[in-house]
């Protein structure tokens, strides 16, 4: 898959409804997120995700892009979403991808990590 397409899928995953998201998880994938209960697998990770608002727009910076064996992507970036009524997100992801045939893949592993406030232990 070309790199063009790989973040369009992405954004799709910040944007798109519920069907399409869960069209697009492996049930095998894992999840972790900055909310509770902060590690899914798979339909969990799908069920979770339904129960939260779609972003309306979502822009990527730092965008990386490996291709560590045929058939597995693995990408990772800097997210800044919005949506009316609600505060905007950032975080650093990371997402993996995995080939099933031809022109399907799934997420078997997606990653946020927020901006942290303060980095304990970092004084001194």
């Amino acid at each position: 898959m070309e790199d063009e397409r790989i973040w369009k899928l992405e954004r799709s995953l910040w944007t798109g409804d519920t069907e399409h998201y869960r069209e697009l998880i492996d049930a095998d994938s894992l999840f972790v997120v900055p909310a509770p209960p902060f590690v899914m697998r798979g339909n969990a990770a799908a069920d979770a995700m339904a129960q939260t608002p779609r972003w309306a727009s979502v822009d990527f910076s730092q965008q990386q892009v490996v291709r560590p064996q045929e058939g597995l992507i693995v990408i990772a970036y800097h997210a800044r979403a919005s949506a009316d009524g609600k505060d905007d997100y950032a975080a650093h992801c990371t997402t993996t991808l995995r080939r099933l045939s031809h022109d399907d893949w799934r997420v078997v592993q997606h990653q946020q990590t927020p901006p942290l406030s303060a980095i304990s232990g970092s004084e001194g």
